[in-house]
């Protein structure tokens, strides 16, 4: 019913916004692949949004503020909560240059349920969403699905075959559910 934001305008930031999801076990690898997209896209003036979470969450976050970009959090918490604690400094950070969002009543802490409502935020306010790095069960999936229901650009960045973080960017790919892409100029050119 209603949005809590803590930041800049939301409507500006979401204007050329693209979604960053993927594992909370995030690999060097994944971590990596996620901070470079995420800083070339900045190179391109488009705002990332992710959950806030670790990982590959937080690697896109940080991503985007290294580069100097923007980057919109959307909480599964209230506003004037943060999750995980450890990110405290993160979110102020993201806040500061961006925005902090959720569709919670101030106060709420986070449940399950408020993470498939997260995911769904995360696709809505972006034009595409790209996973980087996914088990077989993951929130990330969830969000890459929401995105392909609501007509967004879906995306998957590939993995080693020997790492089971790969099994969800692999199978997007294989079964035609995400395009393959490996750069911030690959997201460019699909966006």
């Amino acid at each position: 019913h209603a949005l809590w934001v803590r930041g800049s305008n939301l409507r500006q930031l979401c204007a050329q916004a693209v979604s960053i999801v993927g594992s909370r076990a995030a690999s060097n690898y994944g971590s990596h692949a996620a901070r470079l997209i995420s800083a070339g896209l900045i190179d391109h003036h488009w705002t990332i949004i992710s959950g806030g979470a670790f990982g590959i969450d937080s690697a896109a976050h940080r991503g985007a503020l290294a580069a100097g970009g923007l980057t919109l959090a959307v909480m599964a918490t209230g506003v004037d909560k943060t999750y995980p604690a450890g990110h405290h400094g993160l979110r102020n950070q993201i806040q500061a240059s961006g925005a902090v969002i959720t569709e919670l009543a101030p106060g709420t802490h986070p449940l399950r349920a408020s993470f498939l409502g997260r995911n769904r935020l995360i696709a809505a306010l972006g034009s595409g969403a790209v996973v980087v790095e996914a088990g077989a069960r993951s929130g990330a999936r969830n969000t890459i699905s929401w995105a392909a229901e609501l007509g967004r650009v879906t995306m998957a960045v590939p993995g080693p075959v020997t790492s089971s973080l790969s099994v969800t960017p692999h199978h997007l790919i294989r079964e035609s559910m995400a395009t393959l892409i490996t750069s911030a100029a690959d997201v460019t050119a699909l966006l």
